[in-house]
């Protein structure tokens, strides 16, 4: 296992343009917007648990189920974001704002320590009865991320101590001591926020119980969703079938350490394997390590699309099989991304492979990113790579999960720059950061400088208090090929093992490094088992996938274009979105009017045309139009 760790997100300070404007987008406008929503909604009085509790604002669906009983949940992200974005200026209209909001769920809180308030409002009888649908521990799970991030911002404990009561509570009532329930959540979350307050506690009872919803997932003798659907029959309350079929959809069809395929809703799973990893770490568990490797194979080799979005169908939110990655109809939601970079996070720190931290800064610059436009305030659920110009971004969802999720990624992004360990630092990502580190109980002072994405010139500056011997791993990115690199001027040879390249030596004050990464356009091409994407071609720069968007093709669909393969791609510096690189090349257009029927026998008429693509994450940006990501090739 590696020895590195990431610095907190509360020790790095984000200064590149790139992430900046992000940030400041973030804190500017979509934290302030999602809880004027949260207000508009109803969510944040159902905290107050009125009484007669008012109509839902979310009727039931045929099934008899609402979104409402996810309430909590989106209150604790939007916590998790706004501390998140304290961290980086303090504002006392949000620490207001989220104090009011700790005062509702200290009130609400039952004497046990329960904290739900759809039951604790509506159904207080049938609380911890349905676990595979109303995910109660789901919602503790980012209730409890928000409390900690709050903490770590602010230092304020009293939302953390509500939670700690909670966790108590849920220790409780779950586990294999005779009258504890045998359960767990439908919705894998709760695992992940227990591990989290195990790194801030470094009390081992909350690494105890995150290990014990992980190992007890899937056990078939008998499955709990079955135990809990007969307590249900017996009380005549209702319980619906799982609309997929199987218990697959939850990744509880069989023991984590058992499961070789990816399968079931995207999001979970996500959840779950960025579990397993957090697990495999803290416990050195070899099983677990196997796993995940395994399952990582899967998707990285049959399941994932070019911009690290995840799950082809709407129907399940998640995977069906091998290969099947429509372009129109991809659903690619915007929190399978945000978790996909979770899980590749915790297994980059399983052996420090640039694998993983290619796939990691991938999804965060384009099925994450896309998710969030660039005023701050509207959102894509889905991430389609190709649209016949319908698609348009929403103001809120009736399940806005990826609004709240979106936003603490971008407010965290710091925390996945750098890692330490007591030898050495590991440099992740670029785009301008700065940190204080501790190597080996030495302070140094780090500050990398770059217009990355754009460019891959970067500078490092590393301070050290005093003179010391170190490691300075640098990640040369898997699409980089001919990486250089000098030290105080001079070129030292980098010859990267696992996708890092290694500078050992005794630095002292002012040392600096410098490392160019070039940045070509590359072809990309799909597996042909890809059947949507035979004889298409996909283009990239640096960690950016391109997309053809009709405000910068006018005159029909982009559908229409065809680029041939000889054809040059020149990068332009273009004045959009604060000056962004876009592409062009000579190509071909089919045209689309002349095509009068449905069919006939003669080919359409096709002219030269010159062909300009912008980065994935900014479409639909300047209203409907058109989109592709795949080009048909001539």
């Amino acid at each position: 296992m590696s020895q590195y760790h990431p610095v907190r997100f509360v020790d790095v300070r984000l200064e590149g343009e790139f992430w900046k404007e992000r940030l400041d987008t973030v804190l500017a406008r979509t934290i302030p917007s999602q809880h004027k929503k949260l207000t508009e909604y109803g969510y944040l009085n159902s905290l107050k648990l009125p009484n007669p509790p008012p109509p839902l604002r979310f009727p039931r669906h045929a099934n008899g189920f609402t979104v409402q009983v996810f309430w909590d949940s989106d209150i604790g992200k939007w916590i998790e974001a706004a501390a998140y974005a304290l961290s980086h200026k303090r504002d006392a209209d949000i620490e207001a704002k989220i104090e009011a909001i700790v005062d509702d769920f200290e009130k609400a809180q039952a004497p046990d320590g329960y904290l739900n308030c759809w039951y604790l409002g509506r159904e207080p009888e049938k609380r911890w009865s349905n676990m595979r649908d109303n995910h109660e521990l789901y919602n503790a799970g980012h209730m409890l991320e928000g409390a900690i991030a709050y903490y770590e911002t602010t230092g304020r404990r009293r939302w953390l101590e509500v939670m700690e009561r909670y966790v108590e509570h849920i220790r409780q009532n779950f586990g294999t001591a005779p009258g504890q329930k045998r359960g767990y959540c439908g919705h894998q979350e709760i695992e992940l926020a227990l591990i989290k307050l195990y790194h801030l506690t470094k009390e081992k009872k909350h690494l105890e119980l995150a290990a014990y919803f992980i190992n007890e997932r899937g056990n078939p003798n008998p499955h709990y969703f079955d135990v809990e659907r007969e307590e249900r029959e017996k009380k005549g309350w209702e319980w619906q079938r799982y609309v997929q079929g199987t218990y697959e959809y939850s990744q509880s069809h069989k023991p984590v350490r058992e499961q070789d395929k990816v399968v079931g809703h995207a999001v979970r799973a996500m959840y779950m394997y960025t579990a397993m990893a957090d697990l495999a770490v803290e416990l050195n568990d070899a099983g677990l390590k196997a796993a995940c490797e395994t399952l990582w194979k899967d998707v990285m080799e049959t399941k994932m699309y070019v911009t690290a979005g995840l799950g082809p169908s709407a129907h399940n939110e998640g995977f069906t099989f091998d290969f099947d990655l429509p372009n129109q109809t991809a659903y690619a939601e915007t929190c399978a991304s945000v978790a996909l970079i979770f899980w590749a996070q915790r297994m980059l720190h399983l052996d420090l492979d640039g694998k993983y931290a290619d796939v990691l800064e991938t999804a965060l610059f384009n099925g994450a990113l896309s998710g969030l436009s660039r005023d701050g305030e509207h959102y894509f659920y889905m991430n389609p790579l190709e649209s016949n110009g319908t698609p348009t971004r929403w103001d809120w969802h009736t399940c806005p999960c990826c609004t709240m999720n979106v936003s603490r990624l971008v407010a965290s992004v710091g925390g996945y720059f750098v890692s330490t360990a007591p030898d050495g630092i590991a440099f992740h990502l670029y785009g301008g950061i700065s940190s204080k580190l501790d190597v080996g109980g030495t302070e140094v002072a780090v500050r990398e400088v770059s217009n990355y994405p754009w460019s891959g010139d970067i500078a490092i500056e590393i301070d050290p208090a005093v003179e010391k011997a170190f490691e300075v791993k640098l990640r040369i990115p898997g699409w980089c090929k001919g990486a250089t690199a000098k030290v105080n001027g001079e070129a030292v040879r980098l010859t990267p093992v696992n996708g890092y390249a290694s500078i050992s030596r005794s630095w002292k004050r002012g040392d600096k490094i410098s490392l160019e990464l070039p940045m070509p356009v590359e072809r990309v091409y799909a597996n042909p088992h890809v059947v949507m994407d035979v004889g298409r071609v996909a283009l990239t720069r640096g960690p950016l996938v391109y997309c053809l968007e009709e405000a910068d093709n006018p005159g029909g669909t982009v559908q229409r274009f065809k680029l041939p393969r000889q054809s040059e791609i020149a990068v332009k510096q273009s004045n959009l979105f604060d000056g962004i690189i876009q592409l062009t090349a000579g190509g071909q257009a089919v045209d689309e009017a002349e095509f009068k029927p449905l069919y006939r026998n003669a080919p359409p008429r096709e002219a030269p045309a010159t062909l300009t693509a912008l980065p994935y994450y900014l479409w639909a940006n300047r209203g409907q139009g058109s989109m592709v990501v795949w080009i048909p090739e001539a």
